[in-house]
This record gives structure tokens, sequence and C-alpha cells, in this order.
């Protein structure tokens, strides 16, 4: 992949995770930078050549966010998909947050899947049922998800 194209997605994934931070903070969640880039910042340079590779795994594998709402703590990898389609083999082989939560920004709606469910074949697609507002593991607002999703639209409907 060029290096323009390599940046280009690295900023879509950036704004969808900012919009997803913004979103559950909205909702009233206490959200916590917890990725990679977050916690060890500069390391993503120095991992190609360093060992072991289980490590270097575990640390480029961090989930985005924990996310706090009473007593329920979340991780949350977040990610954009133009196409809106996200399953098991976008996770890779190897994923050692095996009670994360992946929501999917895409050019038309927010969804999300825990890791086992992905694990058990379901799908994120532009026609599965899977939205955010329809999980009963978070505490949600179904109004203030469609008004973050009317700006996702917005925002990524030209990229």
């Amino acid at each position: 992949m060029d290096q323009y194209r390599f940046d280009k997605n690295m900023i879509k994934g950036r704004i969808a995770e900012s919009l997803i931070e913004q979103l559950f903070e909205r909702m009233g969640y206490e959200v916590y930078r917890y990725g990679m880039e977050n916690t060890i910042p500069g390391i993503m340079k120095k991992l190609a050549s360093s060992k072991p590779k289980e490590v270097i795994n575990e640390i480029a594998k961090m989930p985005d966010f924990v996310v706090k709402y009473s007593n329920f703590i979340h991780f949350i990898e977040v990610k954009f998909r133009a196409n809106g389609h996200f399953d098991f083999d976008d996770i890779g082989s190897y994923y050692p947050y095996k009670n994360a939560y992946f929501i999917v920004v895409s050019k038309r709606h927010i969804k999300c899947l825990s890791y086992s469910e992905l694990e058990e074949g379901k799908k994120i697609t532009p026609n599965s049922k899977n939205y955010l507002g329809n999980r009963e593991d978070f505490k949600t607002r179904k109004d203030t998800i469609i008004q973050f999703c009317k700006f996702a639209v917005k925002f990524f409907e030209s990229v």
C-alpha cells in the first residue's frame, strides 16, 4: 500500500475513533483512550524489528478505548469500513482481547459485535441489523446514536 493511501486510511480510522469517543461521552460513559497510540506513544515505528512477536501482537492489538458506565466496563475497538463489512477474518488470527467489542463505523451505520459473536461467525454487513443501539450490554440512547450516524454519513460520504 502506498504511503498516501496508508495515511488516508489512518486518518479515516482516527476520525471514526473520535466519533465513537464523543458518542459514548454524550451517552454518559467515562471514556479512556487505551490503544497503543495512546498508552505507548511513538512505539509503532519501533515494533517491526522487535521480538518476541507475541508481545508485539498484544501491544499492536490493544483496543482503542475502555468505556465505563456505572459498574460496567468494556474494551472497545473501533474500525472504519467504507463498505460496511467486518468479520472474524478482519481481526486476524491472534487477538488477545477476547472480551472486546468491535464498533464499525461505515458510510451509513454504526454497528457492533463482540469478539465472541464474530468468532461464532456473525458478521457486520450493510444489511445486518447489529446496530450499536440494539446492544443490551450497553446503556445506549438510540436518538444520540442516530444523530452521530447522520454526522458520520455526512462526513464520510465522499471518502
